[in-house]
């Protein structure tokens, strides 16, 4: 039976592996709009109204101000799966931290007791 810290060595291996197999990433959000244009008699002025769309719309933060590009379904399938892939990056790192850290504290504990070893 493997010991914890060859469990969490393979854990950690599975994930970085993992990381292999990301894609492309980006930043941001992805919305769906539909808006009215102000035209007196246009069908988005209508009761009810029948607004024009729907415009796929990617925003991130750049430098502290909002960025937004209007999108093609085409594009906007393409974001969607670049942002899904930095949020699984993000949530690989958080578990590669995660494993590092019960597995550092497995090591700092063999280190200590090896040196407790050696000095006497």
């Amino acid at each position: 039976m493997p010991s914890r810290l060859e469990r969490y060595q393979d854990k950690y291996r599975s994930l970085t592996a993992e990381l292999g197999g990301l894609g492309f990433i980006c930043p941001g959000s992805l919305v769906l709009r539909e808006t009215s244009c102000g035209r007196p008699g246009c069908k988005c002025q209508a009761d009810p109204p029948r607004l024009h769309g729907p415009y796929y719309q990617w925003s991130r933060a750049v430098d502290g101000k909002t960025v937004s590009r209007r999108l093609s379904r085409a594009e906007a399938e393409l974001y969607e799966e670049w942002i899904a892939n930095r949020r699984r990056l993000k949530g690989i790192v958080a578990e590669m931290e995660e494993v590092s850290a019960a597995a550092g504290e497995i090591l700092l504990r063999q280190a200590t007791e090896d040196r407790g070893r050696t000095t006497r």
